[in-house]
């Protein structure tokens, strides 16, 4: 079975941090955002990636090679060279027609529990062109929402930001289709996978929602990063607590890599990541943060809902930093 994931953006939400590099690449939970979409396909047998890629694409040929390489599955990357929007990236990808196996779509941003194994059951058992994975939002105003039959996951039609309730759940990014699908997109040319080929298959009664358990989060923009990364630790305290740092300066859910020291009397947590190779002097204070690799936080600083690029060197307690070699700076939310 094959997987895409959809690559091509700038990331331009999640500036400064994709100015150096693609936002599949910025590390989420110490792990390439895009690894661990990877990962959760291979584990359900997809045995080849294909990245649909246009932005800084030698830098994450070079990266993901490594990752695809260690996970035993094959990786190719698909260049556009113009904008295709999310449907047109797919008509340039000619190993999807070289067998009538279903194959996943992914966008790169999505942080979930990657039910993969249970999308493809419910796919198979419908036996249509398409199953969208959806979910649940507190409010529906603000999405585009998929209405659908509850009983049988049937998609009748979308609603963009609806004023009066017609349903609470939105597409959350994931997809199983057929080769089929791929009649309906024009070769190299710009097209919306989610306004012009999902409406029409829905039309043609070929589309089906599939509910995702448990958490979801978009972590493409900064506030949502950090509202995934919460998520993302509680899930593992739920599911792998082994994962989780644990001391006397812990306070809740926090991920610290191996290579980092900590100083005294620190205060780490809740819902902190700490990366490779980073230095946290005495009397720090981090909470709701993520400090990506190799930057160094400065005696009793305070810092929270933050994102800290790599290789960024506190100043004080208030969170300025300086550029070390990168122009990557922190984030405030």
């Amino acid at each position: 079975m094959k997987g895409v994931i959809l690559v091509g953006g700038y990331g331009t939400r999640l500036r400064p941090l994709t100015l150096t590099q693609p936002k599949p690449l910025v590390e989420f939970a110490n792990k390439p955002m895009m690894l661990h979409q990877m990962k959760a396909l291979a584990k359900v047998g997809v045995d080849t990636v294909i990245l649909a890629v246009s932005y800084l694409p030698e830098l994450l040929e070079k990266e993901m090679k490594i990752h695809a390489k260690a996970l035993g599955i094959n990786i190719i990357f698909s260049a556009e060279e113009k904008p295709l929007d999310t449907a047109g990236p797919l008509s340039l990808i000619k190993e999807l027609r070289e067998t009538d196996e279903p194959f996943f779509v992914l966008n790169s941003d999505i942080i979930c529990e990657f039910p993969f194994q249970e999308m493809i059951e419910f796919h198979k058992k419908h036996g249509r062109e398409g199953t969208i994975a959806v979910t649940k939002v507190e409010e529906p105003s603000k999405y585009g929402v998929c209405v659908f039959d509850e009983k049988t996951g049937k998609i009748d039609s979308f609603v963009e930001k609806p004023q009066e309730f017609v349903g609470n759940k939105i597409n959350a990014g994931m997809y199983i289709l057929n080769p089929s699908v791929l009649d309906r997109i024009q070769y190299n040319t710009p097209t919306s996978i989610e306004k012009e080929i999902f409406p029409a298959m829905a039309h043609d009664c070929s589309l089906y929602a599939f509910v995702l358990p448990g958490f979801w989060m978009d972590v493409g923009q900064p506030k949502d990063f950090l509202t995934g990364m919460s998520m993302y630790l509680m899930y593992l305290r739920k599911t792998d607590p082994s994962q989780l740092a644990s001391g006397d300066y812990v306070v809740g859910n926090v991920i610290v890599d191996p290579t980092a020291k900590i100083g005294n009397s620190c205060r780490i947590g809740p819902n902190v990541v700490i990366g490779p190779n980073v230095r946290i002097e005495d009397g720090v204070c981090l909470k709701n943060c993520t400090v990506l690799a190799e930057s160094v936080i400065l005696t009793h600083s305070w810092i929270n809902n933050s994102i800290i690029g790599r290789k960024v060197l506190s100043l004080t307690r208030f969170g300025f930093c300086k550029r070390k070699k990168e122009k990557i700076l922190i984030f405030f939310i």
